[in-house]
């Protein structure tokens, strides 16, 4: 319901007229003819003034028309990805090209999923190659270093893995994230259309899969970047009047 909902506002406030909102809705509906019967995989509902009743309309859609239709608009979806918004947040700002990397991503994940992960692939390869740009960072990647390599030097810049001096958890988990780069960039390479496939070969075909990997892919990039922050914290410029709030 809560879904439906933000998609009729979405739509509403993307197409705004009766006239567009229509020729949207028609671009989902799927219409087949045979010499007795017309079938399509929802009905269109007309309201009072004989235009479109979007609601009622959106009601008649099945869940996964509809989930395209949000990814579709750039409607969160938080049972699937619930750390979209806060990691859209985070990148817009500090990350411009992984930001518009992941967009793409996000509107590839149910109609090419293999497409979906190599993008987001290509996003976290993003972020750690700005965040090691950092002049403070002494560990630097080697030119066309991939995911696995850029994961490894920022994880040893920041002494998360290796490392002897942190508890065995911490260290596992530094290794996870280094297998889960890892893990990311052979799906990448070997499960995708990106690097050519021929018949024969697998690659993903279900959004499912896409969808763990760029929850993975959310999970990991929030929080190198979250300790990133910590560790480097962003320098201000001594010449640079002072915020101060407003007294009301």
């Amino acid at each position: 319901m809560v879904l439906i909902a933000n998609i009729e506002n979405s739509i509403w406030t993307q197409f705004s007229s009766y006239k567009n909102v229509l020729h949207y809705i028609k671009k989902w509906q799927v219409v087949e003819e045979d010499w007795n019967n017309t079938y399509s995989n929802f009905r269109i509902e007309e309201g009072l003034n004989g235009q479109i009743d979007l609601m009622s309309t959106l009601h008649n859609i099945d869940g996964e028309t509809l989930l395209k239709m949000a990814i579709d608009l750039g409607v969160e979806t938080p049972d699937f990805i619930p750390s979209i918004p806060v990691f859209r947040n985070e990148i817009k700002s500090m990350f411009e090209t992984a930001n518009a990397t992941f967009e793409k991503a996000y509107k590839q994940i149910e109609e090419h999923p293999d497409i979906a992960i190599g993008l987001v692939n290509s996003a976290l390869e993003s972020i750690i190659k700005e965040i090691l740009k950092d002049e403070r960072i002494t560990t630097k990647p080697n030119e066309g270093e991939t995911l696995y390599g850029l994961a490894q030097n920022l994880l040893k810049e920041f002494q998360l893995f290796p490392s002897s001096e942190l508890p065995i958890e911490i260290k596992t988990i530094g290794s996870s994230i280094l297998s889960a780069s890892k893990a990311i960039e052979k799906l990448r390479s070997e499960k995708t259309n990106f690097h050519g496939k021929t018949n024969g070969d697998y690659f993903i075909e279900d959004p499912m899969f896409a969808y763990f990997v760029v929850n993975s892919v959310i999970t990991v990039g929030l929080f190198l970047n979250s300790f990133y922050k910590r560790k480097f914290p962003k320098i201000t410029n001594e010449n640079e009047p002072e915020e101060f709030e407003l007294p009301f």
